[in-house]
């Protein structure tokens, strides 16, 4: 067992059921969505980043740049919704806009997951 692949394959799975969590519901209704999860989704998504850093091959480049691509849509959904805080309240179209984002970076973490399994598949010792 490899423990840098294990423990990347932990943290972008826990990122996309993070994600998904947070993903599912009406669009548009504040109440489906928790902040909080968005937060941790984000933060779970920086962490499978961080595992990929140093990785040289091509399939650890595909790797970083969903990871990016996932950090980039939840960091910008977290920025939108705390700006829609500190403005005076989160809107049916700002929530929207977050969970459009969120919605992004679930297929980002989708496409890593599903390379993972390919990766782990075609394997051989």
């Amino acid at each position: 067992m490899n423990f840098e692949k294990t423990s990347f394959a932990f943290f972008i799975v826990l990122a996309l059921t993070l994600n998904f969590g947070f993903f599912i519901g009406d669009i548009d209704n504040p109440a489906h969505h928790d902040a909080m999860e968005l937060g941790a989704a984000l933060v779970v998504s920086i962490i499978a980043t961080i595992l990929k850093f140093g990785d040289r091959s091509s399939m650890g480049a595909v790797f970083l740049a969903t990871s990016l691509v996932a950090d980039l849509q939840l960091l910008l959904a977290a920025i939108f919704w705390g700006l829609a805080i500190s403005n005076g309240g989160v809107t049916p179209e700002v929530v929207a806009r977050v969970v459009s984002l969120s919605g992004g970076a679930l297929l980002a973490n989708l496409v890593s997951v599903t390379l993972l399994v390919a990766e782990a598949i075609v394997y051989r010792r």
